[in-house]
């Protein structure tokens, strides 16, 4: 039996290489994405091979939606040359941008910035790569804890996000005639440099948000990744249209 592929976007650091790891450990195969840090994804694939997996690192650009069918000429394109196949089995939806603003300064310019990046990138995206996901395949779109509990300066991050929750319940309804299943991992508080390294590099932030969760902590990259694989597992066959909350139980 081949192994399956999975396209992982924003995956060459933080959440998304661990996501790409997590699911090179279930012999999956992993296309990840990139921005602008090419270095850093092909680094990503080097640790995917030694894994004993097949990677490669693509670029793409979700606030340029002209780029997408580009894309995913690329995606199809390495497939045939690199994988010896015309399609990819789980897409990833991590690719994401951060920014603290408080609501009463949020401009135009901010919104479409986060509404192309993290809700319309998405919808087409995933709409244009649809022909080359196989049958039984999965799509795990990645939220966030703020869309159950307000977080200020949040308003346009957790609004697009949001609406990528409701979103995934229709790609599993409209898609599962096709056996493709979709759910949401919706992160809590983690320590990466997302957001400029907010929690990071904040202690005093880092430790009131690990003070809101019984675990006593915020989270790291690999408390998410695992899930994120789990989704795309056959242990998961039957985790459809489903948001999984990974926040370690904060404002629970």
């Amino acid at each position: 039996m081949s192994r399956r592929i999975a396209i992982v976007t924003g995956g060459s650091r933080g959440l998304g290489k661990d996501m790409a790891l997590s699911l090179a450990k279930k012999q999956i195969d992993v296309i990840v994405t990139f921005n602008g840090n090419k270095e850093l994804a092909e680094e990503t694939v080097r640790e995917i091979e030694v894994l004993g997996g097949k990677g490669i690192a693509l670029q793409l650009n979700l606030s340029d939606f002209s780029s997408l069918d580009g894309f995913v000429d690329s995606v199809k394109a390495v497939l045939q040359s690199k994988f010896n196949t015309e399609h990819f089995d789980f897409l990833i939806n991590n690719a994401g941008m951060g920014k603290t603003v408080p609501f009463t300064e949020v401009t135009e310019a901010l919104f479409d910035d986060f509404m192309n990046v993290h809700y319309k990138g998405v919808y087409f995206l995933t709409q244009k790569l649809l022909p080359v996901i196989n049958d039984g395949g999965g799509i795990v779109n990645i939220s966030s804890g703020t869309t159950r509990f307000a977080n200020p300066g949040y308003s346009v991050y957790a609004s697009m996000k949001g609406a990528i929750e409701t979103l995934t319940k229709y790609f599993a309804k409209e898609l599962g005639v096709r056996g493709i299943r979709a759910n949401v991992v919706a992160p809590g508080p983690i320590e990466t440099d997302f957001n400029n390294g907010a929690i990071r590099n904040n202690p005093q932030f880092k430790a009131m948000l690990g003070n809101l969760s019984p675990l006593g902590r915020v989270g790291s990259a690999d408390d998410i990744g695992s899930v994120v694989a789990f989704l795309c597992t056959d242990d998961a066959k039957w985790v459809n249209g489903q948001r999984l909350e990974v926040s370690g139980g904060i404002n629970v």
